[in-house]
């Protein structure tokens, strides 16, 4: 409509029953909108509403393996990792070294290696074997 005095604004806006809004008000002239406001507020809210509902939320599931993890043990975890990561969570994977384990860290970086390696159909290793402390963690994600 361009440039209208605010007192002839709100003058139309009253008369066509709807509100009048400030659209960017630090602009030079302020811009302002005849609309419903309820109706604006309800169909954002709705729009918001439909956002969430359509949102998935990643979870983080932890896989403990040992140092000393025997094949058909590994592959018992495996299945159970190939169904979290079916559901499209990440999976974290760790070993705890105990006692004296600790100085063979390349053990720990083998099975880890081994067990990227079963799952490498259905999962990538986003975060590569790291030792933190006495714990080393390995992080999956599905293709």
């Amino acid at each position: 409509m361009g440039i209208v005095p605010v007192k002839a604004a709100l003058a139309m806006s009253e008369e066509q029953g709807m509100d009048l809004c400030l659209i960017s008000p630090k602009a030079v002239p302020p811009v302002a909108k005849i609309m419903d406001y309820g109706k604006f507020r309800f169909e954002a809210q709705k729009k918001e509403k439909e956002a969430r509902k359509n949102q998935r939320v990643i979870t983080l599931h932890e896989i403990q393996l040992s140092a000393t993890i025997e094949k058909h043990d590994m592959e018992v975890k495996a299945k159970k990792t190939r169904e979290f990561l079916k559901d499209g969570d990440k999976v974290k994977v760790s070993i705890r070294f105990r006692a004296r384990q600790i100085a063979h860290p390349e053990i720990g970086r083998e099975i880890m290696t081994i067990f990227s390696e079963m799952l490498k159909d259905e999962a990538k290793v986003e975060k590569p074997p790291m030792l933190e402390g006495r714990n080393m963690i390995m992080i999956l994600a599905s293709n």
